[in-house]
Protein backbone atom coordinates (compact mmCIF):
# COMPACT_ATOMS: atom_id res chain seq x y z
CA UNK A 1 0.00 0.00 0.00
CA UNK A 2 0.92 3.34 -0.57
CA UNK A 3 1.07 6.13 2.15
CA UNK A 4 -2.25 7.52 2.44
CA UNK A 5 -5.02 9.25 4.22
CA UNK A 6 -8.52 8.31 3.74
CA UNK A 7 -11.28 10.16 5.13
CA UNK A 8 -15.19 9.06 5.10
CA UNK A 9 -17.37 11.10 3.31
CA UNK A 10 -21.11 11.70 4.41
CA UNK A 11 -22.74 10.80 1.74
CA UNK A 12 -22.02 7.32 0.39
CA UNK A 13 -23.64 8.38 -3.34
CA UNK A 14 -21.25 10.98 -3.99
CA UNK A 15 -17.82 10.00 -5.81
CA UNK A 16 -14.47 9.59 -3.67
CA UNK A 17 -11.73 11.82 -4.38
CA UNK A 18 -8.33 10.54 -5.46
CA UNK A 19 -5.78 13.59 -4.28
CA UNK A 20 -2.75 13.52 -6.13
CA UNK A 21 0.19 16.00 -4.91
CA UNK A 22 2.71 18.30 -6.74
CA UNK A 23 6.69 17.78 -6.32
CA UNK A 24 7.70 18.08 -2.82
CA UNK A 25 4.21 17.36 -1.10
CA UNK A 26 2.81 14.82 0.83
CA UNK A 27 -1.03 13.43 1.34
CA UNK A 28 -1.65 16.25 3.53
CA UNK A 29 -1.40 18.63 1.03
CA UNK A 30 -4.65 18.73 -1.02
CA UNK A 31 -6.99 17.14 1.76
CA UNK A 32 -8.47 21.41 1.96
CA UNK A 33 -9.01 21.32 -1.46
CA UNK A 34 -10.85 18.13 -1.64
CA UNK A 35 -13.26 19.25 0.69
CA UNK A 36 -13.30 22.41 -1.02
CA UNK A 37 -14.45 20.55 -4.42
CA UNK A 38 -17.24 18.49 -2.61
CA UNK A 39 -17.73 18.48 0.93
CA UNK A 40 -19.53 15.31 1.58
CA UNK A 41 -17.19 12.94 -0.72
CA UNK A 42 -14.87 10.42 0.69
CA UNK A 43 -11.32 11.91 0.08
CA UNK A 44 -8.21 9.47 -0.17
CA UNK A 45 -5.13 11.41 -0.54
CA UNK A 46 -2.25 9.63 -1.68
CA UNK A 47 1.84 10.03 -1.22
CA UNK A 48 4.56 9.24 -4.13
CA UNK A 49 6.64 6.63 -3.47
CA UNK A 50 9.59 8.13 -5.68
CA UNK A 51 12.09 11.06 -3.74
CA UNK A 52 13.86 13.46 -5.52
CA UNK A 53 16.54 15.11 -3.27
CA UNK A 54 14.22 14.38 -0.51
CA UNK A 55 10.96 15.46 -1.74
CA UNK A 56 7.79 13.33 -2.94
CA UNK A 57 6.90 12.88 -6.33
CA UNK A 58 5.23 9.79 -8.12
CA UNK A 59 7.38 9.34 -11.13
CA UNK A 60 11.14 9.78 -11.36
CA UNK A 61 12.17 12.88 -14.18
CA UNK A 62 15.17 12.89 -15.64
CA UNK A 63 15.44 16.53 -16.15
CA UNK A 64 12.90 19.77 -15.78
CA UNK A 65 9.81 18.83 -17.91
CA UNK A 66 11.53 15.79 -18.99
CA UNK A 67 9.97 12.14 -17.81
CA UNK A 68 11.32 8.67 -17.04
CA UNK A 69 8.88 7.01 -19.05
CA UNK A 70 10.02 3.56 -17.93
CA UNK A 71 9.43 4.44 -13.91
CA UNK A 72 6.18 6.56 -15.07
CA UNK A 73 4.71 3.23 -16.36
CA UNK A 74 5.43 1.48 -13.40
CA UNK A 75 4.11 4.10 -11.15
CA UNK A 76 1.30 4.14 -12.95
CA UNK A 77 0.15 0.91 -12.54
CA UNK A 78 1.29 1.26 -8.80
CA UNK A 79 -1.31 3.88 -8.65
CA UNK A 80 -3.55 1.64 -10.12
CA UNK A 81 -3.34 -1.52 -8.40
CA UNK A 82 -3.36 0.83 -4.79
CA UNK A 83 -6.48 2.91 -6.27
CA UNK A 84 -8.40 -0.88 -6.94
CA UNK A 85 -7.06 -2.41 -3.29
CA UNK A 86 -8.40 0.56 -1.16
CA UNK A 87 -11.67 0.50 -2.58
CA UNK A 88 -11.92 -3.07 -1.35
CA UNK A 89 -10.28 -2.16 1.80
CA UNK A 90 -12.35 1.17 2.10
CA UNK A 91 -15.62 -0.04 0.53
CA UNK A 92 -16.35 3.14 -1.71
CA UNK A 93 -17.50 2.63 -5.30
CA UNK A 94 -14.41 2.10 -7.33
CA UNK A 95 -16.68 3.34 -10.65
CA UNK A 96 -17.13 6.48 -8.90
CA UNK A 97 -13.64 8.19 -8.48
CA UNK A 98 -12.67 11.28 -9.21
CA UNK A 99 -8.81 11.78 -9.66
CA UNK A 100 -7.67 15.77 -8.19
CA UNK A 101 -3.74 16.34 -9.28
CA UNK A 102 -1.62 19.26 -9.05
CA UNK A 103 1.32 19.54 -11.20
CA UNK A 104 3.27 16.48 -11.20
CA UNK A 105 0.26 14.84 -9.33
CA UNK A 106 -1.78 15.76 -12.27
CA UNK A 107 0.70 13.91 -14.52
CA UNK A 108 0.75 10.77 -12.71
CA UNK A 109 -3.46 11.08 -13.24
CA UNK A 110 -3.54 12.17 -16.59
CA UNK A 111 -1.12 8.78 -17.65
CA UNK A 112 -3.86 6.56 -15.55
CA UNK A 113 -6.28 8.05 -18.41
CA UNK A 114 -3.82 7.73 -20.96
CA UNK A 115 -3.05 4.27 -19.28
CA UNK A 116 -6.41 2.65 -18.50
CA UNK A 117 -10.09 2.59 -19.98
CA UNK A 118 -12.51 3.62 -17.36
CA UNK A 119 -9.88 3.94 -14.30
CA UNK A 120 -11.82 7.21 -12.94
CA UNK A 121 -15.14 9.16 -13.26
CA UNK A 122 -13.22 12.48 -14.07
CA UNK A 123 -10.34 14.38 -13.39
CA UNK A 124 -9.21 17.55 -11.97
CA UNK A 125 -5.79 18.60 -13.45
CA UNK A 126 -4.17 21.49 -12.31
CA UNK A 127 -1.22 22.51 -14.28
CA UNK A 128 -0.50 19.04 -16.45
CA UNK A 129 2.14 18.45 -18.97
CA UNK A 130 1.57 15.59 -21.65
CA UNK A 131 2.61 12.28 -20.35
CA UNK A 132 3.03 10.70 -23.31
CA UNK A 133 3.27 10.89 -26.68
CA UNK A 134 2.99 8.70 -29.45
CA UNK A 135 0.64 5.85 -27.78
CA UNK A 136 -2.85 4.27 -27.84
CA UNK A 137 -5.12 6.06 -25.60
CA UNK A 138 -8.24 4.56 -24.33
CA UNK A 139 -11.50 5.35 -25.67
CA UNK A 140 -12.89 8.18 -22.95
CA UNK A 141 -16.47 8.79 -23.65
CA UNK A 142 -17.96 9.48 -20.60
CA UNK A 143 -15.08 10.79 -18.86
CA UNK A 144 -15.09 14.16 -18.21
CA UNK A 145 -11.81 16.26 -17.30
CA UNK A 146 -11.37 19.78 -16.33
CA UNK A 147 -7.92 21.25 -16.84
CA UNK A 148 -6.12 24.12 -15.05
CA UNK A 149 -3.42 26.68 -16.71
CA UNK A 150 -1.68 29.63 -16.27
CA UNK A 151 -1.02 31.70 -19.39
CA UNK A 152 2.55 32.63 -17.40
CA UNK A 153 3.18 29.15 -16.49
CA UNK A 154 6.77 28.33 -17.49
CA UNK A 155 7.30 25.16 -16.13
CA UNK A 156 4.06 23.95 -18.51
CA UNK A 157 3.47 26.02 -21.39
CA UNK A 158 0.49 26.89 -22.52
CA UNK A 159 0.83 24.88 -25.84
CA UNK A 160 1.87 21.94 -23.29
CA UNK A 161 -2.13 22.28 -21.93
CA UNK A 162 -3.60 22.65 -24.86
CA UNK A 163 -1.92 19.61 -26.68
CA UNK A 164 -3.46 17.67 -23.83
CA UNK A 165 -6.66 18.96 -24.04
CA UNK A 166 -6.78 18.27 -27.79
CA UNK A 167 -5.54 14.31 -26.92
CA UNK A 168 -8.18 13.92 -24.75
CA UNK A 169 -10.98 15.16 -26.65
CA UNK A 170 -10.11 12.97 -29.35
CA UNK A 171 -10.22 10.27 -27.49
CA UNK A 172 -13.77 11.06 -26.05
CA UNK A 173 -13.11 12.59 -23.13
CA UNK A 174 -15.63 16.13 -21.99
CA UNK A 175 -12.91 18.60 -21.62
CA UNK A 176 -13.33 21.85 -19.93
CA UNK A 177 -10.00 24.77 -19.44
CA UNK A 178 -9.72 27.30 -17.45
CA UNK A 179 -7.05 29.63 -17.86
CA UNK A 180 -5.51 32.23 -15.29
CA UNK A 181 -2.72 34.73 -16.23
CA UNK A 182 -0.21 33.56 -13.28
CA UNK A 183 2.32 30.92 -13.51
CA UNK A 184 2.91 27.14 -12.11
CA UNK A 185 0.70 28.60 -8.57
CA UNK A 186 -2.84 27.01 -7.60
CA UNK A 187 -5.12 29.69 -7.59
CA UNK A 188 -8.46 30.59 -5.96
CA UNK A 189 -10.01 31.32 -9.28
CA UNK A 190 -8.85 28.14 -10.86
CA UNK A 191 -10.25 26.17 -7.76
CA UNK A 192 -13.78 28.21 -7.75
CA UNK A 193 -13.55 26.86 -11.27
CA UNK A 194 -12.73 24.13 -10.43
CA UNK A 195 -15.77 23.01 -8.22
CA UNK A 196 -18.24 24.84 -10.60
CA UNK A 197 -17.23 22.31 -13.08
CA UNK A 198 -17.14 19.12 -10.77
CA UNK A 199 -21.13 20.19 -9.37
CA UNK A 200 -21.96 20.27 -13.07
CA UNK A 201 -20.56 17.28 -13.97
CA UNK A 202 -20.90 15.25 -10.30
Amino acid sequence: MMKHLFFPGENSSRPTLLLLHGTGGNEHDLVGLGKEIDSSANILSVRGNVLENGMPRFFKRLAEGVFDLEDLQARTEELKSFLDEAAQTYKFDRDQVVAIGYSNGANIAGNLLFEYKDVVKGAILHHPMVPRRGVEIPVMSGTSVFIGAGKNDFMCPAAESEELKDLLQNAGASVEMHWHEYGHQLTQSEVQAAKEWYKANF
